[in-house]
């Protein structure tokens, strides 16, 4: 814990608010450790408990985690806003920046040709009764979701990935349920469910997908839910197999007590074939975003379950947000449509291919093990993140330190391969080759 900041408090109330305060201050960084419960009792002059249950407050909302005799400690990436975070010095100039996850926006489709046709062309405005999802885009959605073997007899559309998946969970769970989530896994979608007050247990992954073993031992943990990347995993670029879909079908069989949440974020972007597992519980979600190939603005999901999970998620919707734009609806429905788009898409992802594949295989030749088998990040294990983030920093490159994805998993970079030209790669992998030997930095 940062030397300057004494937390305050005589209720538990009053101390998660001082050690909220302190982190939207930036006093408490992330990864700082908080005193021991005993200890900080002592000096607020309070009963354990009373402590004990502060930092039981904080962990809900997701603003710390507690790992064992490693002690509790300010999460990576807690949901408040630092008002500090805006003075953080930027980027050393010259720095390639391959830490942010996001697609190329040179192989993303241009929307103005599209909004203007939309424009000229969206009739009357539309009012709060008539609402909800378009008839022909749940249309074509239904078809591109069948052409991968995913039932969609019932659909709806929510804000994005993340959205969807916010959405079911709390429409299925409570705080302090158990859920599943992959080990790497997709940073977002960890302080979500430590910030719905949700408790994550972590499933190893491997290049097809998450483990048998691992799904096992959390089936036999309690968990209430099960989230599962289809392909392009953030940030190991895993993808179901087709032997491990069936699998984990096998495991999965009827299991009435399982909420099933498969996310597609990819889609088109992932030139794998799909192997879902969507139907296999009684209660399941297919999710499946238009934001990697055709723009992070483009906030739409289309959301594919049983009868009761899709109702579930609507009514909620109808209670807060209301729905997604029908504008937004009619601009995704005209990408789909249009064939000079669709190519545009598949030569990105014939791109993110080789610069991906490329990486890992120069890596591969300097003795270097890497993960990236779809979509645009790079897994590579090192021994020390800090070491590796520091040494590649001053080489050129910024990486993001595996630590904002892992719960178990051993220390690591992620690489977004999306900045990178494929003459880059040669120099990117001598870069990586000296951290991940455990070398000491400059």
């Amino acid at each position: 814990m940062a030397a300057r900041y004494q937390i305050s408090g005589s209720t538990s109330a009053a101390i998660s608010a001082s050690v909220e305060s302190g982190i939207r201050a930036g006093d408490l960084a992330p990864g700082d450790p908080l005193p021991a419960v005993r200890a900080l009792a002592g000096e607020l002059g309070v009963s354990p408990a009373t402590v004990a249950k502060a930092y039981q407050v904080l962990r809900q909302r997701g603003l710390v985690a507690t790992a064992g005799r490693h002690g509790t400690r300010v999460r990576p990436r807690p949901p408040v806003a630092a008002r500090r975070a805006a003075l953080l010095p930027p980027p050393r100039p010259g720095v390639r920046d391959l830490s942010g996850g996001q697609p190329d926006p040179r192989l993303l489709p241009p929307l103005g040709p599209h909004l203007a046709a939309l424009a000229a062309d969206i009739g009357p405005p539309t009012g709060y009764a008539s609402v909800a999802v378009l008839p022909e885009l749940a249309a074509v959605a239904r078809d591109r979701l069948a052409a991968d073997g995913v039932p969609a007899t019932e659909l709806t559309v929510t804000g994005g990935a993340l959205d969807g998946i916010e959405r079911l969970l709390a429409a299925h769970l409570r705080p302090g349920d158990a859920v599943a989530v992959e080990d790497p896994g997709w940073a977002n979608l960890l302080d979500l469910v430590a910030a719905l007050g949700l408790r994550a247990v972590g499933v190893p992954v491997d290049d097809e997908g998450p483990s048998e073993p691992g799904v096992r031992a959390a089936l036999a943990a309690g968990v209430r839910a099960l989230i599962v990347t289809s392909r392009a995993q953030n940030p190991t670029g895993a993808a179901v197999s087709a032997d491990r879909a069936a699998a984990l079908r096998t495991l999965l069989a009827g299991r009435a007590d399982l909420l099933l949440i498969e996310d597609d974020h990819a889609a088109e972007l992932a030139r794998v074939p799909l192997h879902p597992l969507a139907g296999v519980t009684p209660a399941w979600a297919f999710v499946r975003s238009v934001s990697k190939p055709y723009g992070p603005d483009l906030r739409l999901a289309v959301l594919a379950g049983d009868e009761a999970t899709v109702a579930r998620v609507a009514g909620r919707a109808r209670v807060g947000a209301g729905w997604v734009s029908t504008v937004l609806q009619r601009l995704v429905l005209s990408l789909w449509r249009d064939p000079a788009t669709g190519d545009l898409v598949r030569r990105a992802a014939g791109s993110y291919d080789r610069r991906r594949d490329g990486l890992v295989a120069a890596l591969a030749a300097r003795g270097v093990a890497a993960s990236g088998r779809t979509g645009i990040n790079v897994w590579v294990p090192v021994p020390d993140e800090t070491v590796a983030v520091t040494v590649l920093r001053d080489a050129g490159w910024s990486v993001a330190p595996g630590g904002l994805y892992r719960i178990a998993a051993t220390p690591a970079v992620r690489i977004t391969v999306s900045p990178l030209d494929e003459p880059d790669l040669p120099a990117l992998a001598d870069a990586l080759t000296r951290p991940v030997e455990g070398g000491a930095p400059y």
